[in-house]
């Protein structure tokens, strides 16, 4: 009765504001509706709103957004990630590569906040939002922090799905070709699929559709060292500075920031291969869990400073432009390297 006293109004405005998101997001999918709500959240965020949904919002912008997390281990394929896997993971490995250190030193150059380049480096190398979504409570991003990768990465899913199909076709790529240049340098899943079948209504089959899904999905497994990483590397920085401030905690450790949630999303990708679940309850458990990244998106976008995230924007897109062209190059080089274009 206390939780639900403290955080029931924020979580029914919440999820209030979320539906009309989702069901903008399943019309409009090129969008999606984490964006509709973000959006929705920051321009209802420009009216005074009552302190009795502070706590509400609070545990959906982070709680919440954890758990969604997890259900999407549901989507997941082990067999499948291990046999495209085989073929993706060289060119993974260098655009994740090339992703983070255009990042860091593009981000150093321009003065962008460490936590925001970070988040935009991880959501155009690993799978936009949803990366996005594991990495903020890692690396304690604030909300607007987090707005302004996801807005960075959403205007460039929409130019991809538009510019891939026909820079694809006068590169001369093959259907598997497009497939994993698609899989590998679009951010966001629904831009992967969006771009992969525009490509497959042109060459008739869905060769190039069905292979940028499966890298897409594949690429989506990076979530885990990546986060583990940042904890680690979140922890020592943060004993560091509390040393240096001469206030250092001895019983702060990793286990403060840990990802357990990540964890969660390896079980459930684990469950999901392994064990006989009944038909249509993987689908279920995962459109839930887009449903509650858009509850999370929706509360981030309550959270956030519209008119500050305006005045700010110019150096995040550009680093995410940085970071996005540095990918498709790079995903293009490598395949040509091994042979497969």
């Amino acid at each position: 009765m206390k939780f639900m006293k403290e955080n029931g109004p924020g979580l029914l405005i919440c999820l209030v504001i979320a539906v009309p998101a989702w069901l903008l997001g399943q019309t409009f999918p090129i969008i999606g509706g984490p964006v509709f709500g973000i959006l929705f959240g920051m321009i209802i965020a420009l009216f005074k709103r009552p302190e009795i949904l502070t706590g509400g919002i609070k545990f959906t912008s982070k709680k919440i957004l954890q758990w969604s997390i997890i259900l999407l281990g549901f989507e997941m394929n082990l067999f499948n990630v291990i046999k495209v896997g085989g073929q993706s993971l060289l060119v993974m490995i260098f655009t994740l590569t090339a992703s983070f250190l255009t990042a860091y030193f593009i981000g150093k150059a321009m003065k962008i906040e460490a936590k925001t380049t970070t988040l935009i480096g991880v959501g155009t190398s690993i799978c936009g939002g949803s990366a996005i979504a594991a990495t903020a409570p890692v690396i304690q991003a604030d909300d607007e922090e987090v707005a302004q990768a996801i807005s960075t990465i959403f205007l460039f899913n929409i130019i991809a799905v538009f510019i891939f199909p026909p820079l694809g076709h006068l590169l001369g790529l093959t259907d598997t070709g497009f497939g994993m240049w698609a899989g590998t340098a679009i951010n966001d899943t629904s831009s992967v699929v969006a771009a992969g079948a525009s490509w497959s209504a042109a060459s008739g089959n869905n060769t190039a559709l069905a292979f940028a899904t499966i890298v897409k999905l594949t690429r989506t497994l990076m979530i885990v060292p990546i986060t583990l990483v940042l904890a680690v590397y979140t922890t020592k920085k943060m004993v560091k500075t509390q040393a240096l401030e001469g206030n250092a905690d001895r019983n702060y450790s990793i286990s403060k920031i840990f990802p357990w949630f990540v964890l969660g999303f390896v079980l459930t990708a684990v469950i999901n291969t392994f064990l006989p679940l009944p038909e249509g309850l993987p689908e279920l458990l995962v459109t839930i869990g887009k449903f509650m990244i858009v509850m999370a998106m929706t509360a981030i976008g309550l959270n956030t400073d519209l008119k500050k995230l305006l005045t700010n924007g110019l150096k995040p897109i550009s680093l995410g432009l940085c970071c996005w062209f540095v990918v498709a190059v790079v995903s293009l080089m490598v395949q040509r390297f091994i042979g497969m274009l």
